[in-house]
């Protein structure tokens, strides 16, 4: 089979020259040019040498005998210089490598290249000359392929730059701190004001950051020769070998991040407080890692190769392990149990994963990221569902708390601190839990509200063109549902007033905690009203539980002889109620000093009504009989029941029997 040149030119051929004749045009116009621009032109001109040493054309009258002699000299001498590279022990790509050697190389394989493609062309048979030489072009070409692919790996490993998380504001020293929510319980009294969302998760919405994982410097070298090796036909191996590098260099990343590799089950046996740290580390790690490193390794992938559809391959598959191993995580927390204390986490994961979607839909847009796309989601949707499901289990729980005995003292029960710290921390995400909870309402019916407060409270809104968002209706019938239980515990204590003061503590709490925090913008002022309405009527029945039987004794009937307020003072009957009311203030001061009230206005408020109602009947009382009273009768002044009276409500009960006059 000869070598000629065709008779008349292909469209392809005629493209080509219409290239060249622009080319030609912009080199007389312009005289300088960019590095990639002179490289470029660099490697045409390399290939067009080689095309013309290889091919004459017939007008010089060259026999095909001569050409394919002039191949064979032609391949001989590259092999010679490849093989010569082959012996030596250095990488051709190495640090402080002369530009000059590599370029040889380069020009070298291209010079194969352009002989393999054109013996190829002829498609020769077998058993023929020029089929001997393209097998041995062929076999010089792959073992020059096979040195690039191991430089193109040389220069990736040892080039890359290091990851530094410290620069990120990764580490921090609450780190280093035991969380609250580790120890969360409904029994928990140490729990006050310490459910908080974690203040070191990386704010949402931050921008990416790009940061050159490999030596700029060298970016160059790797995409000649990932040119080259594309060029050649190779795409496969030199996709794989910088796969098989990235993979690694992304595993390394979750290494220095100290994200260890957990299985489902490892995950699932994991006590709270471990998995808790873990937790938080991963909500750190997932934005660094996305906007970070993910966003980095992109930009890699495409100054080496370009924006094609390889970069799509090539990201997909070096960053799928690493992607797959943090969303593993979270899809086993997802599954796990639906503790109540999990959920502030949860919703910190479900932020995250949320907020991540719109990058990982741009880094994997195409099919190769498809199967990482989808996974996401899914995993997105598991924790969405699992937030979705702790809250209403959380509800569950504040409605079902059961309780044996009373609280002692009748102070604020944890439940109702624990209820009220959690749930103002769930303000931070109101806009979650409003897409979560969205499809979960429940109190549609009136008839079916746990509570009639509920829809009292809802009125104003619904007559109103103010709309009822999921997380406010959720969070009015959690508060009904915690203000029932209280209700059912008040039930458990044998004094009537102590039952009072315990709702009139745990309501004015709910309502001071409400007012002083977003949860105003939720509940609203109407709830707060209603509330602080509430404590006082809750108040005043304590007054009246404490006082009515003590104040009777103070009263002038039946203190006369003949039953009629006209009739002489009995002495006796006299001295027998001031008696029975020493008895009753001493047994009100013995137990009511041991009972609660913490908020300490409150307490100095309740303190001053009872002082006016029981010091002005006292003092009343005695200033009407002092005549018929004897003075050693006359236990206490007005003055000393008042001072006692302030040591209620501290908590620590005492007794006024040391006190007694002789």
């Amino acid at each position: 089979m000869g070598i000629c040149n065709p008779i008349m030119n292909t469209p392809e051929e005629e493209n080509l020259i219409a290239a060249a004749r622009l080319i030609l045009s912009e080199l007389e116009s312009n005289k300088k040019f960019s590095i990639e621009a002179t490289k470029i032109l660099e490697d045409l001109a390399t290939k067009l040498s080689s095309i013309v040493k290889i091919i004459k054309p017939k007008d010089e009258n060259v026999d095909e005998e001569e050409q394919l002699s002039d191949i064979k000299i032609r391949l001989d001498s590259i092999q010679d210089k490849i093989m010569t590279w082959e012996v030596g022990q250095s990488m051709i790509w190495d640090s402080g490598s002369d530009e000059n050697q590599t370029n040889e190389y380069l020009k070298a394989v291209n010079e194969v290249k352009t002989l393999v493609e054109r013996l190829e062309s002829l498609n020769p048979n077998k058993d023929t000359s020029e089929h001997e030489v393209l097998l041995k072009a062929n076999d010089v070409l792959q073992t020059s392929m096979a040195r690039l692919e191991e430089e193109f790996k040389h220069i990736l490993i040892h080039n890359q730059q290091n990851f530094e998380p410290e620069r990120l504001s990764f580490r921090s020293n609450e780190d280093d701190c035991v969380d609250s929510t580790s120890i969360i319980s409904f029994e928990d009294d140490s729990f006050e004001d310490s459910v908080q969302r974690d203040s070191i998760t990386i704010s949402r919405g931050s921008e990416v950051h790009i940061m050159d994982l490999i030596n700029p410097q060298v970016i160059p070298n790797l995409k000649s020769i990932s040119t080259l090796m594309f060029d050649s036909n190779y795409i496969k191996e030199c996709c794989n070998a910088f796969i098989s590098v990235r993979k690694d260099a992304l595993d390394d990343c979750l290494f220095i991040l100290e994200v260890e590799k957990s299985s489902i089950e490892d995950v699932l046996k994991m006590e709270w407080a471990t998995l808790n740290s873990k937790i938080r580390k991963w909500t750190k790690v997932m934005k660094i890692f996305v906007r970070i490193y993910l966003a980095s390794e992109k930009s890699l992938c495409e100054q080496i190769f370009g924006k094609t559809e390889v970069v799509n391959s090539c990201f997909a598959e070096s960053s799928k392990a690493s992607i797959l191993q943090l969303l593993n995580f979270a899809e086993a927390i997802s599954i796990g149990p639906h503790k109540p204390e999990k959920l502030i986490r949860i919703l910190d994961m479900y932020e995250v994963l949320a907020d991540l979607k719109p990058d990982i839909e741009s880094f994997y847009q195409n099919d190769p990221g498809s199967y990482l796309r989808t996974e996401f989601q899914d995993v997105l949707t598991r924790i969405g569902d699992c937030a979705t499901t702790t809250f209403l289990e959380f509800k569950n729980a504040v409605g079902a708390n059961p309780s044996n005995a009373a609280f002692p003292g009748g102070g604020i029960h944890h439940l109702t601190r624990w209820v009220m710290n959690y749930v103002t921390t769930l303000i931070d995400y109101s806009n979650s839990l409003n897409t979560l909870l969205k499809s979960e309402i429940q109190f549609q019916d009136p008839s079916s509200s746990p509570d009639v407060n509920l829809e009292d409270d809802n009125a104003n809104q619904k007559n109103s063109s103010f709309s009822i968002s999921p997380m406010m209706s959720h969070f009015q019938s959690l508060m009904s549902l915690l203000e029932s239980n209280l209700e059912e515990k008040s039930r458990l204590y044998r004094e009537e007033a102590l039952g009072h003061l315990f709702l009139m503590n745990n309501i004015n709490y709910m309502a001071e905690k409400v007012k002083g925090s977003e949860l105003r913008t939720v509940l609203g002022d109407n709830w707060i009203r209603k509330r602080n309405w509430k404590f006082q009527q809750y108040a005043m029945s304590y007054e009246r539980s404490t006082l009515s039987s003590i104040l009777n004794l103070l009263k002038e009937e039946g203190l006369h002889n003949n039953g009629s307020n006209s009739g002489s003072i009995s002495k006796t009957l006299l001295k027998e109620r001031l008696q029975g009311f020493y008895i009753a203030f001493e047994e009100i001061y013995k137990s009511q000093t041991g009972w609660s009230i913490p908020n300490s206005q409150l307490s100095e408020d309740l303190r001053i009504s009872l002082s006016l109602k029981l010091i002005q009947a006292y003092r009343t009382f005695v200033g009407r009989y002092a005549n018929s009273i004897s003075e050693k009768y006359i236990k206490y002044s007005a003055d000393d029941l008042e001072s006692y009276l302030l040591d209620l409500f501290e908590g620590s009960p005492r007794s006024l029997h040391s006190f007694h006059r002789k």
